[in-house]
């Protein structure tokens, strides 16, 4: 019976994720990861090289799902707001993926997973945004760099400060009924900040 590589490969890719989501590049064990995916640990070697080449990897393609699922034309650039609730929606389904980027951030801070893909994809939607301004439809006070990383942060923060929501904005907190008060609460500060 022939092997499939391509399988076990994203066996490995999607029990890495879970583990380095838990415990940080320093903390995820290779053999947890071998574990999950029911893989002998010495394929992790075979395929990727090292635990920091799988963190590497698990980084790539959750980045190039994330792009996938929620892009920005310079129309969908004009309501950042839409943006933001879409982005707040995937973070919400796929909860790892910022507690990936958070460990980057603390554990790699002298070097970034795929920057110059990172930057080509970024530079896109900025671009967009920059379109959208130019057209009137968002501010032109912030230049559009600034924009996305405002919009990112805000983004973010539901997910990755959420003793500062409890602090702040208990009442967003709250059930609201089959409405979720974080994600309107986000949409309508977007819409607010980035309007023309």
């Amino acid at each position: 019976m022939a092997w499939d590589t391509a399988r076990t490969k994203q066996l490995l890719l999607d029990a890495a994720v879970e583990e380095f989501a838990e415990h940080g590049p320093e903390g995820a064990r290779v053999a947890r990861v071998a574990i999950r995916a029911g893989i002998n640990k010495e394929r992790i070697y075979q395929y990727f090289g090292s635990k920091e080449k799988l963190f590497v990897a698990v980084l790539e393609a959750e980045l190039a799902k994330l792009g996938a699922a929620v892009p920005m034309t310079p129309e969908q650039a004009e309501d950042l707001g839409d943006y933001a609730g879409r982005t707040y929606d995937y973070h919400r389904a796929h909860p790892h993926f910022l507690r990936l980027l958070a460990w980057e951030g603390l554990m790699c801070q002298d070097r970034v997973v795929a920057e110059c893909e990172r930057t080509d994809h970024y530079a896109e939607k900025i671009a967009a945004i920059a379109e959208a301004q130019r057209r009137g439809a968002l501010t032109a006070e912030v230049p559009p760099a600034q924009l996305l990383h405002s919009l990112i942060s805000l983004i973010s923060s539901w997910f990755t400060l959420p003793q500062l929501a409890r602090i702040l904005v208990p009442d967003v907190l709250e059930a609201g009924e089959g409405r979720d008060l974080r994600r309107e609460a986000l949409v309508a500060t977007a819409r607010r900040l980035t309007r023309a």
